[in-house]
């Protein structure tokens, strides 16, 4: 029986990504300068404040203040008329050195067995209903925001558009789980003000119709048979959005963590992303199980894939592996017996997960909007300055998680030409 299903992104100017950006890029500067950075660092923002809090362990000496104050500029909140403004708002560090109990269970004599960061369960995804094996709706909600984020910068064609924004996809499903509509598509945009509410809520939405999802479907050509004229629009639902940002609400690290993976899609942990060395598998596990899933997904052992890993804190190997195929699975194999293989494919324990997703290196701001599953593998240079001047220049590789280097190895395991 068909069904619906439904998910949502945010922008990079939601409070909770502010948030999320602030606090990996200290992640990034740390990791820059210090490799061997440990980091849990979370980040508060709200009307004309930023406070920042938590625990490290590194040789880097940074200047945390202009660092959360480039993010908030880069991210748009530039007008004091936002009441949140990179130049002006207080920034409060209250960053501390991390817990010796901690640090003991995870640095050990030989670098191999590096234990996990702290015990619980993650999951990494993939299905083949879209070419980047994310699940469609959020792919989509995603695409949306980018497109709107793009329309901002660019202040031509919408000119009043503000950093806040929030997207929403509900998709028709067939009886064989195929995507074959879309059904609706919600869009709250943080906006200047307006003459009169009736005339700012005609031309919202008649923007967002004309402007914005022609520009979506002509950039992601793979999605247009997919909207059709009775898709139901909700456009700013609540009427007026110009108090938004930070003033409008306040933002944590880590509160967007199923806009960060996969819509609801899967499951979910629950431990965050951002803010985190990749010492805690919260992160470096789910990047690790994202990169399993989507490897096993290309190489044609199933159509969808769940994989679960699961550690005890400062023990190296996992308590557990377990892989869910949802009834797709192309090899005579159970379950189990999938999961047994990969297994011995991809050593799970923490060191070697940062070794071989090269986890150690300044890659997380471009996480921290717009989900980090489902983002193109990419090397870029990036420069990060110390307080006193100093200036370093990176060449790093992004999203290592995503590649699919590892279907020839999957394809050999289970016997696929």
């Amino acid at each position: 029986m068909p069904y619906l299903f439904t998910s949502e992104s945010v922008s990079e100017g939601h409070p909770d990504k502010i948030a999320d950006q602030i606090s990996d890029a200290l992640i990034d500067n740390f990791l820059a300068f210090d490799p061997q950075s440990k980091v849990a660092c979370e980040t508060l923002v709200t009307t004309g404040q930023v406070v920042l809090a938590g625990e490290v362990k590194s040789k880097a000496y940074l200047d945390v203040q202009e660092i959360a104050r480039g993010v908030v500029r880069k991210i748009g909140y530039t007008k004091s008329e936002y009441m949140f403004e990179a130049n002006s708002c207080g920034i409060l560090s209250a960053i501390h050195e991390q817990s010796s109990d901690i640090n003991q269970g995870v640095d050990k004599q030989k670098k191999e067995e590096q234990g996990a960061g702290d015990q619980g369960m993650m999951f990494g995804y993939a299905t083949n209903e879209t070419e980047d094996y994310m699940p469609l709706a959020l792919d989509l909600a995603h695409k949306i925001l980018l497109e709107l984020a793009a329309l901002r910068r660019e202040n031509k064609q919408i000119k009043y558009l503000r950093p806040d924004a929030k997207s929403q996809v509900t998709l028709e499903y067939d009886d064989n789980n195929r995507p074959v509509r879309i059904d609706a598509i919600v869009v709250s945009t943080q906006h200047d003000d307006f003459d009169t509410e009736a005339k700012m809520l005609a031309q919202i939405k008649k923007d967002i119709i004309n402007i914005l999802i022609p520009r979506v479907k002509a950039k992601y050509k793979k999605y247009a048979k997919l909207f059709n004229n009775n898709i139901k629009y909700h456009i700013n639902p609540t009427g007026k959005f110009v108090i938004g940002g930070p003033h409008g609400d306040t933002g944590l690290t880590g509160r967007k963590i199923i806009v960060d993976t996969y819509g609801g899609k899967g499951a979910h942990g629950g431990g965050a992303f951002s803010g985190k060395d990749p010492s805690k598998v919260d992160r470096s596990a789910a990047y690790a199980t994202r990169h399993i899933a989507k490897n096993l997904v290309a190489a044609g052992v199933c159509d969808e894939a769940l994989v679960q890993v699961s550690y005890a804190i400062g023990v190296a190997q996992p308590t557990s592996i377990n892989v869910n195929t949802y009834g797709t699975s192309k090899v005579e194999m159970t379950d189990g017996e999938i999961a047994k293989i990969l297994g011995g494919l991809f050593d799970m324990r923490p060191y070697f997960i940062e070794q071989r997703l090269k986890l150690r290196n300044p890659i997380y701001s471009e996480t921290a909007a717009y989900g980090h599953m489902g983002r193109a593998p990419q090397v870029v240079e990036k420069t990060f300055s110390t307080p006193d001047g100093k200036s370093i220049k990176k060449k790093v590789e992004l999203f290592t998680w995503e590649k699919l280097d590892y279907v020839p190895k999957v394809k050999k395991a289970f016997g696929i030409k």
